[in-house]
């Protein structure tokens, strides 16, 4: 079931996440992020609901790409969308980010 997955996808990699920013050692903001995951309840890196969007049309799928890309620049990180180091938005800008993408 799709929220089974969900559950145990955010379970598993906000452990991965909040053990690597613990282990870094280069970190040097490490207390205070790790500070920001931390609630009464203990560590929460992803939000408590589970609200999974259907990709039903190339409009909705566009709608969320358009949403993710710009994200960076609506909170001030960089100016363009594309500027944005771990964006793919580069890639459908022309150019070529971190990873290698299928442009849809």
């Amino acid at each position: 079931m799709l929220q089974d997955i969900l559950r145990d996808f955010k379970k598993f990699t906000s452990k991965a996440i909040l053990k690597a920013i613990a282990e870094n050692q280069r970190e040097s903001r490490k207390e205070w992020l790790l500070k920001q995951f931390s609630t009464s309840e203990g560590n929460r890196f992803w939000r408590s609901d589970n609200k999974p969007i259907e990709l039903w049309s190339n409009s909705v799928i566009d709608q969320k790409l358009n949403y993710i890309h710009q994200n960076p620049a609506e909170e001030g990180l960089v100016f363009r969308a594309e500027d944005y180091v771990y964006s793919c938005d580069n890639d459908y800008a022309g150019g070529h980010g971190l990873l290698d993408i299928w442009v849809i």
